[in-house]
């Protein structure tokens, strides 16, 4: 661990920062305000190397700021807003906030106590590589759905039949038999018989007999044909063969989420909660991390996920609104969780509709289950511990908070 020499402290706001450079003595070498952008980043950076820093406290172990500090190979150390409250009276009595006092507090509690902090640290290899294939999974499942919308909407006029013919609009009997019966023209030649041979020869066990099948596609509307019929069915085709390959591709990225996730350290950690399944374990995983030092309270990551709300005071006016700035591939990874739980945990499904009987709508709703999961979460994440239910939802906090 780094000891010794000048340590800097910076105090973060939504548009301009504040540094505060002190040396051995505690004497401020350097105190200055950046704005939040490119420029002022590398003006930042460019002072502390000037004054010799190697060291660096800061409230919050994530954005641009973090990202540049370790980017300049500079040890960072996250302080909680909590913490620096209780820190402001070592330094005096009034306990005012202040930013440039803040910075100062930062810097100087490093020099100090820096000794039994540990440094932020980058995610490891096996959670970066499990976080850009979840990404990358979700980026193909929304192609995918645009894709299938688009099929929906040339069937519409094509072969309006096979609309909901299957139950799942992507399964491999839905685009087998779009693929073999592209236009209305083809499918006039099935009879009974001819579909049952057909579905015999695809292996198909959905449980519904090929009469009724059949009798859905004589029900539904007639489909175009001509040369705008055909035109259609080479659209069909063409969507077919792209949503062919789209499943191939997210399946094979998720064989090797699921190699990861085994492998991983936290695995027992994200599999434990309820209705996680893999790919829900495995978002969750990449999106915390596993640097502990990232998120130092449940606050810190509820406020990175989007599960808590921001509060904008001015004078005597204090105002809660949503939380618009925060990791938006986190949120979205927690609130489908949340969303899920519901459905199998009973503790969860209590607290989502408690907040839906006091007039919360769903979105809302959801937002307070996410944060009481990320207490939860959290405590499970740095206690290395996997969920237990008889433990984690009795939590009083927990209790009182979200009844």
């Amino acid at each position: 661990m780094l000891s010794g020499g000048p340590t800097a402290g910076v105090d973060w706001a939504s548009e301009r920062h504040v540094a505060c450079v002190v040396g051995d003595d505690g004497g401020v070498i350097d105190r200055f305000a950046f704005a939040h952008d490119a420029m002022g980043l590398k003006e930042m950076v460019r002072r502390f190397r000037a004054a010799g820093v190697a060291r660096v406290a800061i409230e919050r172990g994530d954005g641009p700021v973090v990202e540049i500090l370790l980017d300049a190979a500079l040890a960072v150390f996250v302080v909680p807003s909590r913490q620096i409250k209780s820190l402001r009276g070592r330094y005096g009595s009034a306990g005012n906030k202040d930013d440039r006092f803040d910075a100062y507090v930062l810097a100087d509690t490093l020099r100090t106590d820096g000794h039994r902090w540990r440094a932020l640290r980058e995610d490891h290899d096996d959670t970066r590589a499990l976080r850009a294939l979840c990404r990358a999974r979700k980026d193909l499942v929304e192609t995918r759905v645009q894709l299938l919308n688009q099929l929906r909407c040339n069937l519409e006029l094509a072969l309006p039949g096979a609309i909901g013919l299957f139950f799942k609009p992507d399964s491999k009997i839905t685009l087998a038999f779009l693929r073999r019966f592209p236009t209305a023209e083809k499918v006039d030649w099935l009879s009974v018989k001819r579909l049952e041979s057909w579905l015999a020869s695809r292996g198909y066990s959905g449980g519904v007999s090929a009469a009724v099948l059949f009798q859905r596609l004589t029900d539904a509307a007639p489909g175009l044909v001509g040369a705008e019929g055909q035109a259609r069915g080479r659209i069909t085709l063409g969507l077919v063969t792209m949503i062919e390959a789209l499943n191939a591709e997210v399946e094979a990225i998720e064989q090797q989420m699921s190699v990861l996730l085994g492998a991983h350290p936290d695995q027992h950690i994200f599999t434990s909660l309820p209705r996680s399944g893999m790919v829900r374990a495995a978002s969750l995983l990449a999106e915390i991390g596993d640097c502990r030092e990232r998120f130092p309270t449940d606050d810190a990551l509820a406020a990175l996920a989007g599960a808590s709300p921001s509060t904008r005071q001015s004078g005597k006016r204090e105002q809660t609104v949503f939380r618009w700035a925060c990791n938006k591939k986190l949120r979205a990874a927690v609130m489908d969780f949340a969303n899920g739980s519901r459905m199998a945990d009973p503790w969860a499904a209590d607290i989502y509709r408690r907040a839906t009987e006091r007039g919360c709508r769903h979105p809302h709703a959801i937002r307070i289950l996410a944060r009481a999961w990320i207490r939860i979460i959290w405590r499970c994440w740095h206690d290395s511990q996997a969920f237990d239910p008889a433990l984690h939802c009795a939590s009083p906090r927990i209790v009182e908070d979200f009844s």
